[in-house]
């Protein structure tokens, strides 16, 4: 017998006859993707992103420019014989109690209304960041004492408080006193979701191979945790607004919020509490003004949330 092996044949298929063509191959046309240009790509399709931007703008361009949308002025023209008077041709939302155009009024009152809530949402998210990723990021004493902090105000309504805090400085009730009052106490909502996101996105790889290169920990803070935790706290951010413009409504319905020489929503709206019965307009149309204004700052942060949410995006 021969001790030789038998002879084996191997057969290689040709590289043309195998898949592997086809899943090498890198598609160089194919757009880039990441999460915020996917998130752009899927609000772009959905009607109610545009619908609330729409708005929104409109809003902001009222602020800026009333004189636009209204030629009549607010208070130079009130004349009491006109006091809860019924619409006409020019004043097409009829007049207050003190005979002022009712149309007017909200117009240039959404500059005070809107400045409140930009201020107030602009105090809220600087101290929720810096709060936030500090504790979330650092962890030990520095988060028990933070957080701490945070349960603090986060225990106590920030209404009350804004309510007490511009009852002892009645004589102080501008703008920025009353946003402070109120983003004062309304930050920890935010510290709490950048928190969590960062608890969740510092034990990535991506971080953990910076820690191994050297980088100092406050630098992957600001270049890679940070960025990479903050899309949560735009949704907040986004919902913050229209629920600080509420609450300058809040204060002024209640008596304690701007003076009522301050044109605003919420000082149009307490000041035709009374009259509901003989005067509808005068509490119902800046109501509709406010409403609708919250509402689009709500539905656009709903959309943006969905948008920044891969599994929500999945789902559809």
């Amino acid at each position: 017998m021969s001790n030789n092996p038998p002879t084996q044949t191997h057969y290689v298929a040709p590289l043309e006859e195998t898949p592997l063509v086809a899943i090498d191959t890198v598609n160089v046309g194919e757009r880039p993707s990441n999460l915020w240009i996917d998130a752009w790509r899927d609000m772009r399709r959905r009607p109610m992103f545009w619908i609330s931007s729409a708005i929104i703008l409109l809003v902001v361009l009222v602020a800026l420019f009333p004189n636009l949308f209204t030629s009549v002025p607010p208070n130079d023209n009130c004349v009491l014989s006109n006091s809860n008077g019924a619409p006409t041709a020019e004043h097409i939302l009829g007049f207050t109690k003190q005979g002022c155009d009712v149309f007017s009024r909200i117009i240039h009152g959404t500059s005070t209304s809107l400045t409140v809530g930009i201020i107030v949402t602009i105090l809220t998210t600087a101290l929720g960041i810096l709060f936030g990723m500090f504790a979330g990021y650092y962890g030990g004493w520095i988060d028990s004492v933070l957080s701490r902090a945070g349960d603090i105000f986060f225990s106590i309504p920030y209404i009350l408080a804004a309510v007490v805090i511009m009852s002892v400085f009645s004589a102080y009730r501008n703008v920025f006193v009353i946003s402070l009052a109120i983003g004062i106490f309304a930050w920890p909502a935010t510290a709490r979701v950048l928190r969590a996101e960062i608890l969740r996105v510092k034990n990535a790889d991506y971080v953990m191979a910076s820690q191994a290169l050297g980088v100092s920990r406050f630098r992957i803070l600001l270049r890679h945790v940070l960025p990479n935790s903050i899309a949560p706290v735009i949704v907040v951010t986004t919902i913050s607004l229209g629920a600080a413009i509420v609450a300058e409504a809040t204060l002024s319905f209640l008596g304690v919020g701007l003076p009522n020489s301050t044109m605003s929503w919420g000082n149009d709206i307490s000041a035709a509490q009374t009259d509901l019965r003989t005067a509808p307009q005068t509490l119902i149309y800046p109501s509709i003004a406010l409403s609708i204004t919250v509402l689009s700052f709500i539905m656009l942060g709903e959309v943006v949330r969905d948008a920044l949410d891969p599994k929500a995006r999945a789902q559809r």
